[in-house]
């Protein structure tokens, strides 16, 4: 079976989701699991544009490497990847709404794989906001690869 591809999505792809791609990816490294991961925005807002600097001061101070350019989600995302993760409820309402019929990727909320929590969007608040926002995409991150390496391996979650 091939490594699990995973898109990331909020909603102008400059906060919350490069910021998850980069964790999820920095975790999945850890514990060596073979992940593909990117992000993308719901909205076009920023398209082209590099992250937040509070995303990329965050993930600095945790070691965690950032490097991204905002774009939007593609109706191709659908088949490209296994997984798309809502950061929260109105991204997953507007990713169903463009979810094409031939879909073949899993889309949820991404807290559903812990506490079926949003991650709050940090964009108009202060470092700490990011600094939660971190926090909880290292909690989901686990969570997510506790229950997709354990199916995809077909026994229990790694730990």
């Amino acid at each position: 079976m091939s490594a699990p591809s995973v898109l990331v999505v909020c909603l102008g792809n400059i906060c919350r989701s490069p910021m998850g791609e980069a964790v999820l990816k920095q975790v999945a490294k850890e514990r060596c699991v073979d992940l593909t991961v990117n992000s993308a925005g719901t909205a076009g807002y920023h398209v082209g544009e590099d992250p937040d600097e509070r995303t990329v001061a965050t993930c600095h101070k945790y070691n965690v490497p950032i490097r991204h350019s905002a774009q939007q989600v593609s109706t191709a995302d659908f088949r490209r990847y296994t997984h798309i993760l809502a950061a929260d409820e109105a991204n997953l309402r507007a990713l169903d709404r463009m979810k094409p019929r031939d879909a073949t990727a899993e889309v949820r909320l991404w807290g559903s794989y812990l506490d079926n929590k949003p991650i709050p969007d940090p964009y108009y608040g202060g470092i700490d906001g990011f600094e939660k926002c971190y926090h909880q995409c290292i909690g989901l991150s686990n969570a997510f690869l506790d229950e997709v390496v354990g199916k995809e391996t077909g026994g229990e979650p790694s730990s």
